[in-house]
């Protein structure tokens, strides 16, 4: 099974000589990835390149906001300088603000304005998509209706019309047998529980239902369980790089996102 190409890799040394100035690529974006499991980050140049591999740490448990802060300005510290901040983070995110967290603990987490928190905290504009909607960015073809699943501590879920994003979908906190949602069903506590072979028939049957539901011309699965499919895809579905929940992140900065973005009407979703 081929995993769709992500984008380039370019390791560099961030140091201060390495600024956007002195390269005259700017701006940068410092891009982060909130999983259930590990934090990543890494600085990407405007053609969305990274500047060097990411930065990897575990997600703190407990993970409430204040914890979660501390953990992210510890892991971006010692990255090259960057100009803006894209987050990925799991659960339901509207202008900024956390809804859900399902898989962090979703009660310390309501309402949390996290973008503002943020750029308190680090000094530069954020923008915040959910998780699996960022990593939709990094690896869409922008042709027709395509779907994304990561495959995770728990299950992501975005869709895209011709490239365009739709409104978030948040599949994982729907039932997909009896009262089992599709977290429960087939989130990493599912496959430690049940195994590799039962998990693989229990994703071969959501491929089904989620075909059926969307019609999708595409389905892209990522997330770092991706890795223990053993059975072969349909045509239409395709394994994504796991680094594509960083790369594209480039994107929240794009023309296309000025509105989604303007919408919050403040500082923190300004570009520098």
């Amino acid at each position: 099974m081929a995993i769709s190409p992500a984008f380039r890799t370019v390791v560099g040394n961030g140091s201060s000589s390495d600024a956007p100035e002195a390269r005259g690529q700017s701006p940068r974006t410092l891009a982060i990835d909130v999983g259930g499991s590990h934090l990543k980050a890494a600085v990407l140049d405007p053609a969305g390149v990274m500047t060097a591999l990411p930065a990897r740490v575990p997600t703190p448990h407990p993970a409430a906001p204040e914890i979660l802060l501390r953990a992210i300005a510890s892991l971006v510290a010692p990255l090259a300088p960057y100009d803006r901040l894209s987050v990925g983070f799991p659960g339901v995110v509207r202008q900024g603000r956390i809804l859900t967290a399902p898989n962090l603990g979703s009660e310390p987490w309501r309402g949390f304005d996290l973008a503002e928190a943020l750029t308190t905290a680090l000094g530069k504009p954020v923008r915040i998509l959910n998780d699996a909607d960022m990593q939709g960015l990094g690896v869409v073809a922008g042709q027709g209706f395509e779907c994304v699943l990561t495959l995770g501590t728990g299950i992501g879920s975005a869709l895209f019309f011709n490239g365009r994003l739709l409104p978030h979908l948040e599949l994982g906190q729907h039932p997909i047998r009896r009262k089992r949602t599709y977290d429960q069903y087939l989130g990493d506590a599912a496959l430690k529980k049940k195994g590799r072979a039962k998990w693989n028939r229990r994703l071969q049957k959501a491929i089904g239902i989620v075909r059926t539901l969307l019609n999708y011309d595409t389905l892209y699965l990522g997330g770092g369980n991706a890795l223990q499919i053993d059975f072969a895809l349909p045509e239409n579905v395709k394994l994504v790089s796991n680094e594509a929940g960083v790369t594209g992140g480039v994107r929240l900065w794009e023309s296309d996102f000025e509105e989604h973005f303007a919408e919050a009407g403040r500082s923190s979703a300004a570009g520098p």
